[in-house]
């Protein structure tokens, strides 16, 4: 009996040793970027060095928002410019770093201010509601915290994608700190189109039932180790974009975009609370498009390619047919427009901004239709000297070449 019980116990002890050693691999499969902190740092500070613009970046402490002690990572270029400032807001699973081929040409002519939305990126990675109003007041109360603590009165807001989402949330709960607002192919706008999914076959309908409930970047972590393979395999098309000024260390993006999302998914979580099947929001836009005030000028950018819903917005035109809305097509841009025809796409922010600063007041007679697509002049014209790369216009290519020592 003394035997078959030491044999118990010793089978026992093995059990929960082997238990306690794969619970701790598993651990460690999809927290191996314990230093994912030091690494994204790492990532970012190698792509903004291509930036000839000086820039400083520090974390704006916005207090218990959502979490405890909230902080929101903020770069900034040109800050002792007198003009309107710009504030860009990036898209899902991105960062501050993604926007590296649009900032010179716009701090060449204003202050300009890019965050890491709160949730992503180097920013506090609160625990967020899983309700889609909750979580969507969330991340806009951030934003206004973010405003109050650096004491900006108006700006410009540009927000790409989910950021366009939030930029629009934004300018409806506080239209008056809104000067401009500029979506760029923004998410959330339309309605789902419920007669597409019907008529979807069935084994789409059942791989979309299963990973319903999981965020939208889960791969990312499962992949552990070989996430950042699994983006270069994956979206290939991403790294290219920025291969003009990385030059041939385009893995850097791909290192970035891993560390930004190999992290606890905060913010991902809160856009998996506001989406419906990704591709929607469960409280799209344009339910609500009398909200946005009709004083706010808006431009609209969206790539000819983009996968991006754009249908609703000639209903967003009528519904504000005195107002200010410039809607542009970009062509052969896809969804990453700022990217994908980044000179092109500068142009059109700069010329919002300008239009703003000469105006106090713009309508619908102000906007300017365009008659024929931007050739090589405009956008030389448009943009400073120096930060045009002509060769990149004419065959509508990413081939800006900026230099900078950090």
């Amino acid at each position: 009996m003394i035997y078959k019980r030491e044999k118990i116990m010793e089978v026992n002890e093995l059990t929960v040793t082997l238990g306690c050693r794969i619970s701790s691999w598993i651990w460690e499969w999809f927290s191996w970027s314990g230093t994912s902190s030091t690494m994204l740092r790492a990532a970012e500070k190698k792509i903004l060095s291509c930036l000839r613009t000086a820039y400083r970046g520090w974390y704006v402490d916005i207090g218990p928002v959502v979490g405890t002690s909230d902080k929101i990572w903020t770069i900034s270029l040109n800050e002792e410019s007198p003009k309107i400032p710009i504030v860009l807001l990036h898209g899902l699973g991105a960062g501050v770093a993604l926007w590296c081929l649009n900032l010179d040409a716009l701090a060449s002519q204003r202050p300009v201010y890019a965050i890491d939305i709160l949730g992503f990126g180097r920013s506090s990675r609160p625990v967020f509601s899983n309700e889609a109003h909750v979580a969507e007041n969330q991340l806009v109360r951030s934003i206004e915290e973010w405003r109050r603590e650096m004491q900006l009165d108006k700006f410009v807001l540009l927000g790409h994608s989910m950021g366009g989402f939030l930029a629009a949330s934004y300018s409806m709960q506080h239209p008056e700190r809104i000067k401009h607002l500029i979506l760029a192919d923004p998410w959330g706008f339309p309605e789902r189109p419920v007669e597409r999914i019907a008529r979807a076959p069935m084994w789409v309908k059942v791989i979309a039932y299963i990973i319903e409930p999981l965020n939208p970047l889960w791969p990312v972590r499962v992949a552990g180790p070989f996430g950042q393979w699994l983006i270069e395999k994956t979206r290939p098309d991403i790294v290219k974009k920025f291969a003009p000024v990385l030059k041939e260390d385009t893995a850097v993006v791909s290192q970035y975009l891993h560390q930004c999302n190999a992290q606890t998914p905060s913010g991902e979580g809160a856009f998996h609370a506001m989406m419906q099947h990704f591709g929607w929001a469960k409280n799209p836009i344009v339910r609500r498009m009398d909200k946005i005030n009709p004083e706010i000028p808006i431009t609209l950018l969206y790539g000819s390619r983009s996968w991006v819903d754009n249908s609703s917005w000639e209903t967003l035109k009528l519904a504000r047919s005195s107002s200010y809305i410039n809607v542009q097509a970009i062509t052969g841009a896809g969804h990453h427009v700022y990217a994908d025809k980044s000179e092109i796409f500068n142009k059109y922010v700069l010329e919002a901004c300008n239009v703003t600063d000469s105006m106090s007041h713009l309508t619908s007679s102000n906007v300017r239709p365009n008659v024929k697509p931007l050739s090589e002049q405009d956008v030389t014209l448009a943009l400073p000297e120096g930060l045009v790369d002509t060769k990149a216009v004419q065959e509508q290519e990413l081939n800006t070449t900026q230099t900078r020592s950090s």
